[in-house]
């Protein structure tokens, strides 16, 4: 049995956007390319026809990961944490938090991440998986705690400074 696939609903809409791009528009595109391609005649050394078969196989595959992925999806909503119920100060996934270094060089140095589901990760604008060390970490503190966290410079402790749900 496949393990659950926690997704922000973000998430879950673009994965699906996805899925419905290229089963509504790109994969019939290419089947006509190859259909239009194999009527052409001997297809060993059709361009059109090998590269499109290629690319249907592609599509495919990612169709059926997408699908695979969707269906163990759990949506997971923080619409009730979003109003500033009692949870609002706690981290679980979904969340924004900003945190910092309590001591050494790179003390004070704010960082901000936000915990989303293994398929949403995208480190560039610091969303970062909930089952990475850092969220692992992070996760069912407060704000205002101080949490021990493992980076490639040792142990280092954070205090969290701020927690949102967006």
């Amino acid at each position: 049995m496949e393990e659950k696939n926690y997704i922000t609903p973000a998430g879950h809409e673009r994965i699906k956007k996805e899925l419905l791009q290229l089963l509504n528009l790109d994969r019939p595109e290419v089947v006509k390319v190859v259909h239009w391609a194999a009527s052409n005649g001997d297809r060993s050394e059709n361009g059109d026809y090998i590269y499109g078969k290629k690319r249907l196989r592609e599509i495919d595959r990612r169709i059926r990961f997408l699908n695979q992925r969707l269906e163990f999806a759990v949506v997971v909503d923080n619409l009730a944490r979003k109003t500033g119920d009692a949870d609002a100060e706690q981290i679980f996934f979904g969340a924004t938090v900003t945190y910092a270094p309590v001591l050494g060089t790179s003390a004070g140095k704010e960082t901000t991440i936000t915990i989303v589901g293994v398929d949403e990760v995208d480190l560039e604008i610091g969303y970062v998986s909930w089952v990475s060390p850092i969220a692992k970490a992070l996760i069912k503190s407060r704000l205002g705690d101080c949490v021990k966290i493992q980076t490639p410079t040792g142990p280092t402790e954070i205090e969290i400074l701020d927690v949102q749900y967006l």
